[in-house]
C-alpha cells in the first residue's frame, strides 16, 4: 500500500567542468623537461634493444681490441692458462710470499675457457675469445641496465645522451673487455650506481642492500680501492632525506633505522669475503685476504717498496689520458656540479616544480651527490705518484654520466635565453635549435672516439697480428715442410677434411722468445702447445715473470694433508703454493729469467729503421740478415716521431697519414737453427721415427 508520501531531490547542474588535475611533468625524474613539444618523448631504445646494440660494439671490442697492459696478460691471462694449460708464467703478485692477486677472481673467468675448449676444441684461442666475448656481454648488460635506470630517474633525454655516449666511447672499448679486476670493478660500481639512482628512503631497502653488496663485491673480487666511490652512496644513506620527509622530533629516530639498515647490509656484504678468501687461502696454502695484501703493500709498503717502484706521473696524466679515450666529455663532466647554481639561478623549474621544506631534501643536492663520486675518483688518483690507465676504469660510465647531464643542462640554458628572446615559449616548442645542439655534441663526440679507435686498430695491433700469424701461417708451413700434415687426395671435398691438427709441432722443441719488447707478449693463450715463450736481456733491468714450476712441492703430496686430495682437482693447482726464489717485490731483475738470443728460433722484435734505437743489448735484430729471417712484418707507429694530432686519431688518405712514421713489429727466425731442426724432424718422419 502506498504511503502516498512524495520526496524531492535535488540534484546539482550537470553542464559543469570539472577542475582539470594539475599538468603532470613529463619525466617523473629528477630533472624534468619544461618544453612540451608535440607532447611526446625523445626516442631511446628499450632495455632489451639498448642490450642488443651494445652487445654489437662489445663483441667487436672483444674480437679487435688490443690488450693495452702487460699487467692485464702476465698477472690474469697467464694463471688463469696455467689452470687451464699447465703451465704459463708467473708474476710476484702470484708468489704465495705476497699473494696480490686473487686467485678467486681468476677462477670467476674459467668456465668460459672450458667453453671455448668444446666449442673449438684444439685451439687455445678459442678459450680467449670465450672470456673476453663473455666480458663484452657482463658489460653490455650492466651498461645497458644503467642506461635504463639514468633514462627513468634522471631524465629521458640525459639517458638518451649517455647511451650513445658510452656505446661510442674509446675508453669503454678498451675497458668493457680488458681481464682486469678494474674492469670487474667497473661492472660493479656501475651495476651499484644503478640502484643508487634511486633516491634513498626507509621504504627502499632494496636500493641499500643491493647498492651496498656490489660496491662490496666489486671491492672484495675485484679491486679494494674502487670503494671509494662508494663513499658518496654511504653518506647519503647515514645524513640525507632524500625520499623521506622527516620532522625534528623524529629525526634521531629516522637516523638510528638509517644506521641500522646500513650496517645490516654492510654485514651481510662482509659474508662475501667468506668465500674468496676460501679460494684464496686453498690456492696459496696459507691465510690469504688478497684485498687486505693489496692496500697494504700499496698504502703501507714503507720507503722501498710501493707502486712508485713502477714508475711515476706527472698531476694531469689522468687528464691527458682521459682527453684521448673520450676527447672533450671529461670537460664536460667536470662541469657537471658547477653547472648546478647555474641551473638554479636561471633555470630553476629544471629540477622539478616542487618547492623543497626543511624537512626534505634539495632535488639539486641530491643531483650533486649522483655527479660527486667522479670528483672524488678522479682527486684520489690524481694524488697518488703511481699512474696507470686502468686504474681510471671504474669511474668510466660515470664519466659519460656527468657529461651528460651538463649536456641537459646547456640545453636547458639555450631553452630559458630562447624563451627570454622570443617572449614566446610555444616558438620555443616548434623550434629544432635544442635538438641540433645536444645532436651535434654527441655525434662531433662519437666521430672522435671512433677515429681514436680506428688508430689504436692501425697503429698497436701489430703484436697480436704477429702472433695470429705464427699459429696460422708459419706453424703450417714447417709441418707441410717436413711432412708431418696428411695429404688427402686430389679433389677430397672440403667438409671432408679435418681441421688442421698443430700439436705434432712439440716435436720441434722451438723457443719464441721476447726481449725489449717483453711487454707487448699477448699471452700463451695465443701461443700454441708444444712452443716455449722465453725472455732475451734487453735495456729493461727490472723483475720479469718467470714460468710456474712444472713439479708440485713435494711436501704437498705427504700422506695425511689435506691438499694432497685436492691437488688433482679441475683448478686447484699445487704449484700455486710454490715460493719461488727467482720473485721480490723490489722491481730487481733476476738473471736466471733470460735464456741467450742464440738458443731462441723465433724473435719478436720491434725495428725503427728511419729513427734506429740501438744499443749493445738492443741490436737492430730485423737487420741481421744473415741471422734473422724476416717471417711476417706489420706497422707499429714510432710515435716519439709522429705528429702530436695524427698519431692520436686516425683518418685515411695520405695527407693525414704524412705526418706519422711507422716501424716494423717483426717474427723473426733464426737462420741457423730452424733449418736445422726442418731437416732433423723431415728425417725422423722418413724413417718412421715420427708416426702422424
Amino acid at each position: 500500500m502506498s504511503s502516498q508520501v512524495q520526496s524531492l531531490r535535488f540534484r546539482g547542474p550537470t553542464n559543469v567542468e570539472k577542475p582539470k588535475p594539475p599538468p603532470v611533468p613529463r619525466h617523473a625524474g629528477i630533472l624534468q623537461d619544461q618544453l612540451r613539444r608535440a607532447q611526446r618523448r625523445p626516442w631511446a631504445p628499450s632495455f632489451s634493444l639498448a642490450l642488443r646494440i651494445m652487445l654489437l660494439v662489445r663483441v667487436a671490442g672483444a674480437m679487435y681490441s688490443n690488450i693495452s697492459d702487460c699487467d692485464e696478460v702476465f698477472n690474469f691471462w697467464e694463471p688463469l692458462h696455467f689452470l687451464g694449460q699447465g703451465y704459463g708464467f708467473q708474476t710476484w703478485e702470484l708468489s704465495p710470499k705476497y699473494a696480490l692477486r686473487s686467485w678467486a677472481y681468476i677462477l670467476l673467468h674459467h668456465i668460459p675457457t672450458r667453453i671455448g675448449d668444446i666449442v673449438l676444441k684444439g685451439d687455445k684461442r678459442a678459450g680467449f675469445f670465450a672470456v673476453r666475448i663473455f666480458l663484452a656481454f657482463i658489460s653490455a648488460l650492466v651498461e645497458s641496465k644503467l642506461y635504463r635506470t639514468v633514462y627513468e630517474r634522471i631524465n629521458d633525454r640525459v639517458g638518451r645522451y649517455y647511451f650513445f655516449m658510452m656505446f661510442f666511447s674509446a675508453g669503454m672499448w678498451n675497458a668493457s673487455t680488458a681481464f682486469l679486476p678494474s674492469t670487474f670493478a667497473m661492472y660493479t660500481s656501475a651495476l651499484a650506481f644503478s640502484f643508487a639512482l634511486a633516491p634513498t628512503s626507509l621504504n627502499n631497502s632494496r636500493r641499500t642492500l643491493a647498492a651496498t653488496l656490489l660496491f662490496a663485491t666489486g671491492g672484495i673480487v675485484g679491486w679494494p680501492f674502487s670503494l671509494a666511490l662508494a663513499i658518496p652512496f654511504v653518506f647519503e644513506e647515514l645524513f640525507v632525506y632524500g625520499g623521506d620527509t622527516v620532522m625534528p622530533a623524529s629525526r634521531s629516530t629516522w637516523m638510528f633505522n638509517r644506521w641500522t639498515r646500513l650496517a645490516g647490509a654492510a654485514v651481510l656484504a662482509s659474508l662475501i669475503f667468506i668465500p674468496v678468501i676460501g679460494i684464496d687461502s686453498l690456492a696459496y696454502g696459507k691465510l690469504s685476504i688478497v684485498s687486505w695484501n693489496i692496500v697494504r703493500y700499496n698504502i703501507f709498503g714503507g720507503a722501498e717498496r710501493g707502486p712508485e717502484l713502477y714508475g711515476t706521473e706527472p698531476w694531469n696524466y689522468y687528464l691527458k689520458n682521459l682527453a684521448l679515450n673520450f676527447n672533450y666529455l671529461p670537460l664536460l663532466a667536470l662541469l657537471s656540479i658547477p653547472a648546478l647554481p647555474i641551473t638554479y639561478i636561471f633555470d630553476r623549474k629544471r629540477l622539478g616544480l616542487k618547492t623543497q621544506g626543511p624537512n626534505e631534501s634539495s632535488p639539486y643536492f641530491l643531483l650533486a651527490l649522483r655527479l660527486s663520486p667522479l670528483y672524488l675518483w678522479l682527486g684520489i688518483l690524481t694524488l697518488q705518484p703511481h699512474k696507470e690507465e686502468r686504474f681510471m676504469f671504474p669511474a668510466y660510465p660515470l664519466i659519460c654520466f656527468n657529461a651528460a647531464v651538463f649536456l641537459y643542462l646547456a640545453r636547458g640554458w639555450l631553452e630559458t635565453i630562447y624563451i627570454s628572446l622570443t617572449k614566446s615559449p610555444y616558438r620555443a616548442s616548434q623550434t629544432t635549435i635544442f635538438k641540433r645542439f645536444t645532436l651535434s655534441v654527441v655525434l662531433f663526440s662519437s666521430f672522435i672516439s671512433l677515429s681514436r679507435v680506428f688508430a689504436l686498430w692501425h697503429y698497436y695491433h701489430s703484436p697480436l697480428t704477429v702472433a695470429f700469424e705464427f699459429q696460422t701461417l708459419e706453424i703450417p708451413r714447417l709441418l707441410n715442410v717436413t711432412g708431418l700434415l696428411p695429404v688427402y687426395p686430389p679433389g677430397t671435398p672440403e667438409d671432408e677434411i679435418p681441421r688442421m691438427d698443430i700439436s705434432p709441432i712439440k716435436e720441434f722443441g722451438l723457443k719464441l722468445c721476447y726481449g725489449k719488447d717483453w711487454y707487448r707478449f699477448p699471452g700463451h693463450y695465443l701461443v700454441p702447445n708444444g712452443i716455449d715463450v722465453e725472455f732475451i736481456k734487453s735495456e729493461f733491468d727490472g723483475m720479469l715473470p718467470r714460468h710456474f714450476e712444472q713439479k708440485a712441492p713435494a711436501d704437498d703430496y705427504e700422506e695425511g694433508r689435506v691438499f694432497s686430495k685436492l691437488a688433482d682437482s679441475w683448478w686447484l693447482k699445487p704449484q700455486t703454493r710454490f715460493v719461488p726464489e727467482d720473485l721480490n717485490d723490489l722491481n730487481k731483475e733476476d738473471p736466471s729469467h733470460y735464456v741467450p738470443v742464440d738458443g731462441c728460433d723465433y724473435l719478436v722484435d720491434l725495428d725503427f729503421p728511419m729513427h734506429p734505437r740501438t744499443s749493445p743489448l738492443e741490436p737492430r735484430h730485423a737487420a741481421m740478415t744473415d741471422k734473422w729471417e724476416k717471417v711476417t712484418c706489420h706497422p707499429f707507429l714510432d710515435a716519439q716521431n709522429s705528429d702530436a694530432l695524427t698519431r692520436m686519431f686516425w683518418l685515411p688518405g695520405e695527407v693525414w697519414q704524412a705526418g706519422n712514421e711507422f716501424g716494423e713489429f717483426c717474427l723473426l727466425r733464426n737462420a741457423r737453427t730452424v733449418p736445422q731442426k726442418e731437416a732433423n724432424i723431415a728425417e725422423r718422419v722418413r724413417s718412421g721415427k715420427i708416426q702422424l
